[in-house]
């Protein structure tokens, strides 16, 4: 048995063709039982392939699985955290894109209306033009808004 290997999982590893969907039934169990609650991180890929004997596609396949569920996100610089009932922390340029995404779908912001400029969202949310304009561009990639030149944005009809 590889050093550090996980007690847990002493005298059953994962053999077969496809490992990943023990991988992430593992973490599932995991993470009901408590042992990883809302809010931390789990190991890292490199402790993950040592606790299951597999290789790091392996373990990153299994981890996929979780996130396609919801049970993870990747924070970057921080890992794959376990999700709770509030998402895990997330960037200022998604929290600006959540809130206008918000007043459009309740009709704060109806169709055709003018999207607020760079300059009131950048003063109103105390951030750069780069991470406004990210936020922007996300929901006009997402559709719900839309740039007309030398105009401005506007709820998309």
């Amino acid at each position: 048995m590889p050093t550090g290997a996980d007690p847990v999982d002493r005298g059953r590893w994962l053999t077969g063709g496809r490992v990943y969907p023990q991988i992430a039934d593992r973490l599932r169990e995991r993470i009901g039982s408590g042992e990883f609650p809302p809010g931390s991180v789990l190991p890292s890929e490199a402790a993950l392939c040592r606790t299951f004997g597999v290789a790091r596609n392996t373990v990153r396949r299994g981890m996929a699985l979780l996130e396609d569920e919801g049970l993870l996100v990747t924070v970057p610089s921080m890992g794959r955290v376990v999700r709770g009932a509030e998402p895990a922390a997330r960037y200022r340029y998604q929290v600006i894109a959540a809130e206008l995404r918000e007043q459009i779908e309740h009709g704060q912001l109806a169709p055709g209306a003018v999207v607020p400029s760079e300059t009131e969202l950048r003063r109103r949310f105390a951030a750069s033009r780069n991470t406004v304009r990210q936020a922007l561009s996300m929901l006009e990639r997402e559709g719900l808004v839309v740039a007309e030149h030398g105009r401005g944005r506007f709820v998309r009809s």
